[in-house]
């Protein structure tokens, strides 16, 4: 890994992790549920953002830097997989087996189609 891409990949952090955070937040305080809201619609925005990413270097839109800064960086700091994980296994622990087997189900399958969507819109273009 040259300099270049390792700067890159920190710059997109450092702008990924507050950006997840503050969305979290306002999703979290805005929500009129105990649902972990905020983390679902990071992950599915994440998801259909890194699917763009992807179409666009499949087409030679966006160079190396470019997808160490966005797809590796940013969207690599912005998603987690580590909270959802945490919070699905609360809901268990909290006995609420329908909302944690539904946020697996919802969050995989839309993070998917998000994914894909977004593979789609980045290869036309």
């Amino acid at each position: 890994m040259t300099l270049t891409l390792f700067l890159a990949v920190a710059a997109g952090g450092l702008v990924g992790a507050p950006s997840r955070y503050l969305l979290d937040r306002a999703i979290t305080g805005r929500a009129e549920s105990d649902r972990p809201w905020g983390t679902f619609v990071i992950n599915v925005t994440g998801s259909l953002l890194l699917g763009f990413l992807t179409g666009l270097t499949m087409t030679g839109h966006l160079s190396e830097v470019g997808k160490a800064l966005l797809g590796t960086g940013f969207c690599g700091a912005y998603t987690t997989f580590s909270t959802f994980t945490f919070e699905s296994v609360r809901l268990l622990e909290d006995g609420r087996i329908v909302d944690a087997v539904g946020n697996v189900v919802i969050s995989v399958a839309l993070g998917l189609a998000a994914a894909a969507a977004g593979l789609a819109i980045g290869l036309a273009m």
